[in-house]
């Protein structure tokens, strides 16, 4: 009975191992899939503001200009894609990068992306990414062609755009899928000089159908050195609505706090909730209405030496025309309405700020390998 148990045992794992060769030995001899991406954004706007410089405001990384054409974006990305790994490398040139990549040093200011991924099991879900990456936080990206309008929001404005590190993406069933992140701080290649302190974040991001996402992100780091760390924590939720077939809903809310000096139990608080709905007139036609509002009256994340700190009410409206797929014209009007002068004019600072301004932005993606 032991031998009949023993060799029934022997040929249990004989078989098991014939069949995992089989599969690494298959999944290997999968050519893997090559494609390259290009993005570029041109733009033009007008502030009646009328600033003394071209750049406009200091809390704005898009369409950032005055009275100027320029590139806000321009991108090229190759992606390798395997059923057992993946590769990104994008670089990027334009205002965007200039503005937002400020703290990078080197070539790091025109990587947008850069990372390597490996699937953990053999059903492919779960993944493990390393690298540069966009930031899990917030509903819009740096390419305006994935977003409703044609300016970023508040939120996603001062918020990360990219990260550094490492994050598992496990999908759980095919509607919910859970991330899990450790970078090197809040929209940071390189980790800050004198910070040992990882970051960490996680998404729940549930996909109910094709007419319904739910999406819950979190950041939980500093940045600051050591000597001074203080602890920042920041929510991000929103949820995306295809209400009929030609308009879609789109509600956000983001909460942050950080201690306002180290081992406090203190802290400083900001917030911003936004709501953008878009109407889709017809196939080459649509069109976008943004209300948003931003209250960081420690100047967390937006200082401005005032009383009041940055509380500012935002609206705006676009029209989009798309001849051809991938192709974009977008006109959009945008003002803002704070508490303080905190906008610059020819001669002091103002309470208010109109601005009209115009984009055409292009994307393709051809396969050349796989």
């Amino acid at each position: 009975m032991k031998k009949l148990f023993k060799n029934t045992y022997l040929l249990a794992l004989l078989l098991f191992s014939i069949n995992t060769y089989s599969q690494v030995n298959e999944a290997w001899e999968e050519k893997p899939s090559l494609s390259i991406y290009g993005f570029v954004d041109a733009f033009y706007m007008y502030d009646f503001n009328e600033p003394q410089g071209n750049k406009r405001q200091s809390f704005l990384f898009n369409h950032n200009r005055h009275n100027e054409y320029n590139l806000n974006l321009g991108l090229i990305k190759l992606g390798l894609d395997h059923s057992r790994y993946r590769a990104n490398l994008a670089l990027q040139a334009g205002t965007y990068a200039n503005d937002n990549y400020a703290q990078e040093s080197g070539v790091f200011k025109n990587v947008f992306e850069a990372n390597v991924g490996v699937a953990l099991t053999s059903s492919q879900n779960l993944w493990l990414d390393v690298g540069i990456f966009p930031s899990h936080l917030g509903f819009e990206s740096a390419i305006s062609l994935n977003n409703l309008t044609l300016t970023r929001s508040l939120s996603a404005e001062s918020s990360p755009y990219f990260l550094a590190g490492a994050k598992l993406t496990y999908q759980a069933t095919d509607k919910l899928e859970i991330t899990g992140l450790m970078v090197n701080g809040w929209q940071r290649i390189q980790r800050l000089e004198g910070n040992s302190f990882p970051s960490f974040g996680t998404q729940l991001n549930y996909s109910a159908s094709d007419k319904l996402t739910l999406n819950w992100s979190t950041f939980i780091g500093t940045d600051d050195p050591d000597v001074t760390r203080r602890m920042r924590y920041f929510s991000n939720m929103y949820s995306q609505f295809q209400i009929a077939e030609s308009f879609n809903l789109l509600a956000g809310f983001d909460f942050g706090a950080q201690q306002k000096e180290k081992n406090s139990s203190s802290h400083d608080l900001w917030f911003t909730p936004v709501v953008i709905g878009q109407y889709i007139i017809n196939e080459t036609w649509s069109t976008a209405l943004r209300a948003e509002y931003y209250q960081d009256e420690n100047g967390v994340i937006i200082p401005t030496a005032t009383p009041n700190g940055f509380k500012t009410t935002g609206l705006s409206v676009n029209v989009d025309y798309s001849p051809i797929p991938n192709l974009a014209c977008r006109l959009e009007a945008r003002w803002f309405e704070s508490q303080d002068a905190i906008f610059e004019t020819p001669n002091d600072n103002t309470t208010s700020n109109f601005f009209v301004g115009g984009s055409v932005a292009i994307q393709f993606m051809e396969m050349i390998g796989g």
